[in-house]
């Protein structure tokens, strides 16, 4: 399934209709979100939902949630674009996460923190009133975007709000979010954010001094 194409139609059909949707769009982080917010903000009003209770330590989430929020202040908007923020809730991702702590990165330990973070953003979409529900987590080619819009599309059913599908690393975007990210000044980490990651990010590092 080429989710990409299905954004591009959904955004078709709206424009067809004279709307412009009000988009609750998870972001994992603020280069993460340049790209995915420059494609959507011609055709919605954006709240990006900073929820990340994966990330470690608790520095670390408040500098990313921070450059977040420098980006959104900075960066020219044609709609609405604010943040909404939350609790940290890192004790519940490690009550989720339970038994899957030596999952390797990407498998099912990553599957049950994207379920967390996205029901919290369907949760809030219903609760809010938004048109949609979305994530950025697609932009990476690290995290399997065909997962991830399967996970949207079960939560759609549950909280009733259409989930917009999307493959944000479609197109270049990935390599556009690397260069909107230098051209801002953006504090680019070195893993995903949990502790997991980090772990795993240190002994590649390691394996790799020694080559």
């Amino acid at each position: 399934m080429n989710y990409n194409e299905v954004m591009e139609n959904t955004i078709l059909e709206e424009q067809k209709r004279g709307n412009i949707p009000h988009i609750l769009l998870h972001s994992c982080c603020a280069p993460c979100s340049t790209h995915c917010i420059k494609t959507l903000t011609p055709f919605f009003h954006i709240t990006i939902l900073y929820y990340n209770p994966n990330i470690e330590p608790r520095e670390e989430y408040e500098k990313r949630k921070q450059e977040e929020i420098r980006f959104i202040n900075e960066f020219p908007h044609e709609h609405t674009l604010d943040i909404v923020d939350t609790d940290y809730d890192n004790t519940l991702y490690h009550a989720r996460v339970k038994g899957l702590e030596k999952c390797p990165e990407g498998g099912e330990r990553c599957f049950a923190c994207y379920t967390l973070r996205l029901s919290k953003t369907a949760q809030l979409a219903k609760k809010l009133g938004y048109d949609y529900f979305g994530t950025t987590l697609t932009i990476s080619p690290l995290k399997d975007s065909q997962i991830l819009n399967q996970i949207g599309k079960s939560l759609e059913k549950e909280y009733e709000v259409p989930f917009l599908y999307s493959d944000f690393k479609k197109k270049n975007g990935y390599y556009e979010s690397i260069q909107m990210a230098k051209e801002y000044g953006l504090y680019r980490q070195d893993y995903c954010g949990c502790v997991y990651s980090k772990i795993e990010r240190e002994e590649q590092k390691k394996k790799a001094s020694k080559s």
